[in-house]
């Protein structure tokens, strides 16, 4: 749509292949249906976010900014906030705003909607784009623009076509995988304690023991393993399944220090010193938690307070410090956020979109071997990349 919308704003005639019933179907469902449409930092702090092929991106980024992308949602008559994170939402919280507002921009632009399906793109004697052939029969064009998607959240059109029109251009595909995606684990508490969402707490990826990312903020169990922001972001880091073992490690008490929480825990078994040890950890932790804790810390539940031995509750503070998750292995590649991998960037010039391989033909979005941590990083990256992209199409081949 951005580009689409870009392309047509040069004055060139445009169509927008789009087979679903409504537009944005993605852009709907983002942020858990209420868009996070960028983030609100500088062109330094968001490059510094995101995870493959960060240099490529500078041009475009440089030219449409997150500021410039907040004044364009604004324009078009979408209010926007910016909550913690520096994540930007609709002042509304409904996704579907920005994906109505547009809708709308294309509509005034004269952009033609065609429900047809996208087949692959023809090319005359010289190599250059001349149409693209739909399910439909051919259409006529100077430039075409593959905005696909990757191949996360399948049911929203992201089959990975747009990959495979490329490759049968010549492109090379970094093979897709997921990227931002829920975890798996073979730990049995996981589905024990499915719907425990704990905030602020520390999160440390382990590759093969060794630390290879740490961060404060929020995640949730599930029947299959966890997932929530802080998982998300972890997972972009495990990136060598099959290679490398992986184990999350929960800190949930990360204002305390060891010998801080062991004092903590100490004024609340003086507290509940004639109880046993599971009714006396109800301070301390959450309901669904407490009989995972015991069990990892060796303490039969029946245990009375005042018999707890100390190094019984120092293991205690251990687990609340250390509360290990192995990870099997990440959740299917549909449900990822987005995709890693994609048309790979050494052959699409950064500073037009446009591929280096056949004139015409340009690129925008998670088809890209691009991405970034989840915030609004994402969405950015398609602003920028479609805003290019159709002004390049729509400039040069208007």
């Amino acid at each position: 749509m951005m580009a689409a919308g870009t392309a047509a704003e040069q004055g060139a005639s445009v169509a927008l292949l789009e087979p679903n019933e409504k537009l944005g179907r993605k852009v709907r469902i983002t942020g858990k249906g209420r868009c996070n449409v960028t983030n609100n930092c500088s062109v330094k702090a968001f490059l510094e976010n995101v995870l493959t092929n960060p240099k490529f991106l500078y041009s475009s980024i440089t030219a449409f900014p997150p500021e410039a992308a907040m004044a364009f949602f604004e324009g078009l008559g979408v209010p926007l906030k910016t909550e913690r994170g520096d994540r930007v939402f609709p002042v509304s919280d409904d996704a579907n705003d920005v994906a109505e507002a547009l809708a709308r921009w294309l509509r005034g632009l004269g952009v033609r909607v065609v429900r047809n399906s996208a087949l692959s793109v023809a090319l005359d004697e010289t190599g250059a784009v001349r149409a693209v052939v739909t399910d439909r029969g051919e259409m006529a064009c100077r430039a075409a623009v593959l905005a696909t998607g990757g191949v996360s959240y399948p049911a929203t059109g992201s089959t990975g076509d747009g990959c495979r029109m490329a490759s049968a251009l010549g492109h090379r595909i970094v093979a897709p995988r997921a990227s931002l995606v829920p975890l798996e684990s073979p730990a049995p508490y996981c589905a024990a304690m499915a719907g425990f969402a704990p905030r602020n707490v520390d999160l440390t990826v382990l590759e093969d023991g060794k630390r290879i990312y740490k961060e404060r903020g929020e995640l949730l169990f599930s029947h299959f393993g966890v997932t929530g922001p802080l998982v998300l972001s972890a997972s972009a880091h495990m990136r060598r399944w099959g290679e490398r073992r992986y184990e999350l490690e929960i800190d949930f008490k990360p204002a305390l220090d060891e010998e801080k929480l062991d004092a903590r825990v100490l004024r609340d078994f003086e507290k509940y010193r004639n109880r046993d040890f599971l009714n006396a950890l109800a301070d301390l932790a959450p309901r669904s938690l407490i009989p995972v804790l015991a069990e990892m810390s060796g303490v039969p539940g029946e245990t009375k307070v005042h018999d707890v031995t100390r190094e019984q509750r120092r293991a205690l503070v251990r687990t609340l410090k250390h509360f290990p998750v192995p990870v099997s292995g990440p959740r299917p590649i549909a449900e990822a956020i987005v995709t890693s991998g994609g048309v790979d960037v050494r052959e699409i010039d950064p500073r037009t979109m446009g591929s280096k391989l056949v004139p015409g033909l340009y690129f925008a979005g998670e088809i890209l071997d691009v991405d970034a941590y989840t915030g609004g990083f994402n969405l950015q990256i398609a602003w920028a990349t479609g805003r290019r992209a159709g002004l390049s199409a729509g400039g040069e081949h208007g």
